[in-house]
């Protein structure tokens, strides 16, 4: 992409005439399809899958530049993630305003709203920090709340009525 197009790009992001997730994803190599419930699905290249609420806001990025995204900025509402680590080398992460949550090859969801991030695994392992501080790994049925501040997070088996309404919101 030369300097011009990113630079319309950023433009019209910037001017909320492209779905800022879409626009990045589009650069990002990913084909953007719309489910039933008008989120957004991702297929990416490199076995990344991203599913985003309807309203989401996020972005997603290649820092390395070899066509495959491998990691998210989501600021509101909810993504879910899929990683093929078999297709996907270098892992993935999802930076929230409260949280990092990063893996080499899972499936989890990650929710902002209110001042808070909620993670979520479905399959696989997950490690979820603040910007700075400790992580807390999460397995498939455990999640985790963070808001901003030092305490220790703490991992709880979330409940499976708060576990299927995020996933719902989701098309799972």
């Amino acid at each position: 992409m030369n300097t011009t197009f990113r630079s319309l790009l950023a433009a019209a992001l910037a001017a909320g005439l492209i779905p800022h997730g879409a626009a990045f994803a589009q650069s990002a190599g990913c084909t953007v399809s719309r489910d039933a419930g008008a989120r957004q699905v991702l297929s990416c290249p490199g076995g990344v899958t991203v599913t985003a609420e309807a309203g989401a806001a996020y972005s997603l990025v290649d820092r390395n530049r070899d066509g495959s995204p491998d990691s998210a900025s989501l600021r509101r509402k909810a993504i879910l993630v899929d990683v093929d680590n078999a297709q996907h080398a270098g892992g993935f992460q999802v930076v929230t305003p409260q949280a990092i949550a990063a893996v080499r090859g899972t499936q989890w969801a990650v929710d902002v709203a209110g001042g808070q991030t909620s993670v979520l695994v479905v399959r696989g392992s997950v490690a979820v920090r603040r910007p700075s501080g400790e992580p807390v790994v999460l397995s498939p049925g455990e999640g985790v709340d963070v808001t901003a501040g030092t305490e220790p997070l703490v991992v709880r088996r979330w409940p499976a009525p708060r576990a299927a309404a995020l996933l719902a919101r989701l098309g799972q």
